[in-house]
C-alpha cells in the first residue's frame, strides 16, 4: 500500500506493491510495475514502463518511450531522454527463458542520457556523466565523462551544471555557470574547492 501523495494520469496503470514518493508525477498510458521503487519527485513521462525491482532515485525525469528494465538502478537526479533504451540480458533468445540472467545497469547521481541512447547492460554509467544523443554504450562510463557514438567513445569531460569542460596545463577547469572547479587527475575528474 502506498499512502503517499503522487500524481497518475488516467490512463497510467499503478499496480499494487510498487513504491511511489511524494510529489511524483506519471503521465499517459505509463505502466508503474510491482516492486519497483519510485523515489520523491520523479516524473515519469508518457508511454514509460518501469519494471518490477527497478530503483530511481529522488527527482529523476524519465521522458516519453523509455522502458526501464528489471535490474536498472537510477540513483537521484537522473534525466532518461526520450526513447532512450536500458537491455537487461546479453544474449536474449524469444525461445529461452533468461529471466534470471538479468544483469543490473546502475546509473549514478546527476547523469543525463540523451534521446535514442541504448544502454548495454552491465554498463554502469558514472555520477554527472553525459551520454550524447543515438550512443550505443558497451562499457563502463566514468564520473563526468562526455561520450557519443555507435560504439560510444570518451569526448570530453562535462560538470555537473552540464558544461563541457576545459581543463588548463595544470588539470583544472573551471565551469562559469555554476562556479565550481574541477580537477583532472589519471584521466579522472573531480570536485574541489
Amino acid at each position: 500500500m502506498n499512502d503517499k501523495e503522487y500524481f497518475a494520469h488516467e490512463t497510467a496503470v499503478v499496480d499494487d506493491g510498487c513504491s511511489i514518493g511524494n510529489g511524483v508525477k506519471i503521465w499517459h498510458f505509463s505502466h508503474i510495475m510491482p516492486d519497483c521503487t519510485i523515489g520523491d519527485q520523479c516524473n515519469i513521462g508518457q508511454n514509460v514502463v518501469v519494471s518490477p525491482g527497478v530503483i530511481l532515485g529522488k527527482n529523476v525525469k524519465v521522458q516519453n518511450n523509455v522502458s526501464i528494465y528489471t535490474g536498472v538502478i537510477c540513483e537521484d537526479d537522473v534525466f532518461l531522454g526520450p526513447s532512450m533504451v536500458f537491455t537487461n540480458v546479453m544474449n536474449p533468445r524469444s525461445a529461452i527463458n533468461r529471466r534470471n540472467q538479468y544483469m543490473k545497469t546502475t546509473v549514478k547521481q546527476g547523469a543525463s542520457i540523451g534521446a535514442n541512447a541504448t544502454i548495454v547492460c552491465g554498463n554502469d554509467i558514472g555520477k554527472y556523466a553525459f551520454i550524447g544523443a543515438g550512443a550505443v554504450v558497451t562499457k563502463e562510463i566514468p564520473d563526468y565523462a562526455l561520450v557519443v557514438g555507435n560504439p560510444s567513445r570518451q569526448i570530453g569531460w562535462m560538470s555537473e551544471y552540464g558544461h563541457r569542460l576545459e581543463f588548463d596545463e595544470n588539470g583544472i577547469a573551471f565551469c562559469s555557470e555554476s562556479g565550481a572547479k574541477y580537477k583532472l587527475e589519471e584521466e579522472k575528474v573531480s570536485k574541489y574547492a
